[in-house]
């Protein structure tokens, strides 16, 4: 027996009655198989009664675990509804695997803050969170879980809207939770993570040569400013257009290869720059001998990158096929970005040759990037099982 991953996506406006349809889909997915997780993205008016989706979803699929959260918009099987009223439900059976739900929170301390709940992830395959943006420190818990297992991905998407009455709007098996971060640890359960930054690299590479936490002030043995002046001065026409949508930086993490592709490169906003001291601010720390490369952002090479990160995916399944996908896509993209609906799903469906994908915009989304994940902005996230 193999893994089994189902979606379904309902727009009825009643929140019980979209979460019986979209768990009933999902369910066909399983092929009989128990629902050893399932994911639940609320939109619109469903976030007045949460309670109910839940209910619903519960009383269809019975699941073993069940976490999720409320979205500004949803997708599942090709379609994408990034405003208004939806259910997307994600559910699978993990052949043997198993999956354990955990709710997190932060509580001031004498000095500072605590966060409690988190899961020890040593020995994991993998996990997902889900946090709310108001009450929960994605980053600086993203470099904690990093430093106590490194090998282990995280992925997920923070939460992009909350209940009607304002409250936090995580969903955590059979109860709504206001404020931290829902998830799951996975075990025993292959997860290929894929991260696509939607990002073009332009001009050279270049090598940091002085910097100081997030501040460049050498690039090449050059002062920053004046270097990256230089590259900018040497684009061409068609590197200029993809400038004017604004620059961003890529920095190399995972060191050493010989050429660095695009999905080697964490991406970041440049902050801003001093003319006097021609130093650079970008949005990460980085350290002298890093190798960076500037990028720019439009919908051509988001398209690109994504089919191309998705490519890679095939290649490493084989060619085959995988059961399925969860996916975060930043609330960013979708017809802002590309100027027509439904882009990412219909790329993931054609992509991963219909495999079941479902999944929420997200206000941030988490992933790795050099072997460590970050929170990023503007990319589409998956969480890919393999068959």
């Amino acid at each position: 027996m193999s893994v089994h991953v189902g979606a379904g996506l309902s727009t009825d406006s009643d929140p019980r009655l979209a979460a019986l349809e979209a768990a009933s889909t999902a369910s066909a997915g399983l092929d009989g198989a128990d629902a050893d997780l399932v994911m639940v993205f609320a939109s619109g008016s469903t976030l007045a009664a949460p309670e109910a989706v839940l209910e619903g979803v519960h009383e269809t699929l019975a699941p073993r675990t069940m976490v999720g959260c409320g979205a500004v918009g949803v997708l599942g099987g090709g379609r994408e509804v990034e405003a208004g009223t939806a259910v997307c439900v994600w559910a699978a059976s993990l052949n043997g695997g198993t999956a354990h739900s955990f709710h997190a929170t932060m509580h001031s301390v004498e000095g500072g803050a605590a966060v409690e709940g988190l899961p020890d992830l040593d020995g994991a395959a993998a996990a997902v969170l889900l946090p709310d943006p108001h009450s929960f420190p994605t980053d600086p818990v993203l470099d904690v879980l990093h430093e106590q297992a490194p090998s282990v991905p995280l992925l997920g998407g923070v939460a992009s809207a909350r209940t009607a009455d304002g409250g936090g709007a995580l969903f955590h098996e059979e109860e709504v939770v206001d404020g931290g971060a829902v998830g799951v640890r996975l075990d025993d359960v292959e997860v290929l993570p894929c991260v696509s930054q939607g990002a073009a690299p332009i001009g050279p590479e270049l090598t940091v040569t002085a910097a100081d936490g997030n501040e460049i002030s050498e690039l090449a043995g050059e002062p920053a400013l004046s270097r990256l002046r230089a590259v900018l001065e040497d684009l061409d026409s068609e590197e200029r257009k993809l400038v004017a949508n604004g620059l961003l930086i890529g920095i190399v993490l995972d060191a050493g290869k010989p050429e660095y592709l695009r999905g080697d490169f964490l991406v970041r906003p440049l902050l801003g720059a001093d003319p006097e001291t021609e130093t650079v601010a970008v949005g990460a720390p980085v350290a002298p001998g890093q190798v960076v490369r500037l990028h720019a952002r439009d919908a051509d090479s988001a398209d690109e990158d994504l089919r191309e990160a998705l490519g890679l995916r095939r290649t490493a399944l084989g060619g085959e096929a995988p059961a399925g996908s969860l996916v975060f896509t930043c609330n960013g993209r979708g017809t802002a970005m590309f100027g027509s609906p439904d882009h990412d799903a219909l790329t993931l469906a054609r992509e991963l040759a219909g495999a079941p994908a479902a999944g929420f915009f997200a206000a941030g989304e988490i992933g790795p990037v050099g072997g460590q994940s970050f929170l990023h902005g503007y990319t589409a996230t998956l969480a890919i099982f393999p068959s």
